[in-house]
């Protein structure tokens, strides 16, 4: 056994530990691939939100959120959405940005972790509705503490740098809910089934 290791190198030792722990390495496998996955995305997500707003210049000066809230946080204030920016941190341009910088990072997310980090077979009109499901709840969720972020970054550092901030955040959550529901809507197929697919 030792031999084979030392032959195989970290591919034998994975392989042995795959063989005597299958459930533990199925998760570290769809973890720490599901987590590059995702911090890829993250990065395409940040150079669409810093491009993209200016797009929607014309749609900036248009007020767009609910439930707009006044909130007053280090001298700033501001409304306070769970979905949507009020004219002084965007409006309704940086929220369009925003949601199709998210939009483009979940149609491309989605495929990959489906078809290669959970190695998926289920029922795929089942699979996108509950992930959409998920996309909305979780962008409600990070858009009301983005409205927070943008809100006081915006006196202290420029866009560039609180846009790195608004997909950390939106990335990190999302990594953390998005990694549970996928591991539920997105059961494996079956060992056999998967062999017959990659050979087919």
């Amino acid at each position: 056994m030792k031999k084979q290791v030392e032959k195989g190198g970290i591919a034998g030792m994975w392989g042995g530990f795959a063989g005597k722990h299958p459930k533990a390495a199925k998760w570290i496998r769809e973890g720490g691939l599901f987590v590059i996955v995702s911090n890829l995305v993250t990065v395409l997500k940040y150079f669409i939100l810093q491009f993209l707003p200016n797009a929607f210049q014309s749609l900036a000066s248009v007020d767009f959120g609910w439930p707009g809230i006044p909130l007053t946080l280090f001298g700033e204030t501001f409304k306070w959405n769970i979905f949507g920016y009020d004219v002084a941190h965007g409006g309704l341009g940086y929220f369009c940005a925003y949601m199709i910088a998210m939009l483009i990072g979940e149609v491309i997310n989605f495929p990959i972790q489906r078809n290669f980090v959970f190695r998926s077979k289920g029922n795929l009109a089942y699979q996108i509705a509950w992930y959409a499901v998920a996309f909305v709840v979780i962008n409600c969720i990070v858009n009301s503490v983005n409205c927070i972020w943008v809100a006081v970054a915006g006196l202290l550092v420029p866009d560039f740098i609180y846009n790195i901030g608004t997909v950390v955040l939106n990335g990190g959550i999302s990594m953390v809910i998005f990694f549970f529901v996928n591991k539920i809507i997105f059961p494996e197929a079956p060992q056999e089934k998967r062999c017959a697919a990659e050979q087919g």
